[in-house]
């Protein structure tokens, strides 16, 4: 299945964030085999790994993170296709 890298720019409100993170991390625990790994950025936002049938189902499955649903969260992001290459983790993936 191809995978999708999803990123988020935050907005500045981190007192929302604090608020809605436990929500958001049992939404993304819930997601099963779906999601590869997710973190946080050092550009106040955080980058996600999908795996779907095409960019119109991973859209779906982010358009229900709390962090998303909340609207204080997330000020915009994007999902591109990415096909991994190289590296240490492309044999695990």
């Amino acid at each position: 299945m191809p995978f999708f890298v999803v990123t988020y720019a935050y907005t500045p409100d981190s007192a929302a964030r604090d608020e809605v993170r436990p929500t958001h991390r049992a939404w993304l625990a819930s997601l099963g085999d779906t999601l590869v790994v997710s973190g946080p950025t050092d550009a106040d936002g955080a980058f996600l790994v999908f795996e779907g049938a095409d960019a119109a189902e991973v859209e779906a499955v982010v358009d229900a993170d709390p962090f998303v649903t909340d609207g204080r969260v997330v000020g915009s992001r994007t999902v591109v296709g990415w096909t991994p290459v190289l590296g240490r983790a492309k044999d695990r993936l």
